[in-house]
């Protein structure tokens, strides 16, 4: 049809008055988390970070040195961005705290 009106929110046939809404516009897609470190690089999973300061575990005595590396991690949702394990304990880390290695 050549004869339609176009409305912000539904189309109107000028011949009959006729009106039909517009389908919904489609939602963008959520974009990608993205996680950097300490120093601005990205991380993704798979990556090795390395811790940049002394950190105490919650509900231990045992602390965490800097310079202590992880094995690969992997990126979760939450506060804690980053999950791993290093010296053996798995925990979850804030993405600043730790650098690229």
């Amino acid at each position: 049809m050549a004869e339609v009106l176009d409305h912000p929110d539904r189309w109107e046939c000028v011949t009959c008055g006729h009106e039909w809404a517009r389908p919904p516009e489609p939602e963008a897609a959520p974009a990608a988390r993205v996680v950097k470190d300490a120093h601005g690089n990205v991380l993704v999973d798979g990556d090795c970070v390395t811790l940049i300061k002394d950190l105490p575990l919650k509900g231990s005595s045992q602390v965490l040195k800097g310079g202590t590396k992880s094995k690969p991690i992997r990126l979760v949702d939450g506060d804690h961005e980053i999950s791993c394990k290093m010296d053996g304990t798995s925990i979850g880390l804030k993405a600043c705290f730790v650098k690229k290695a």
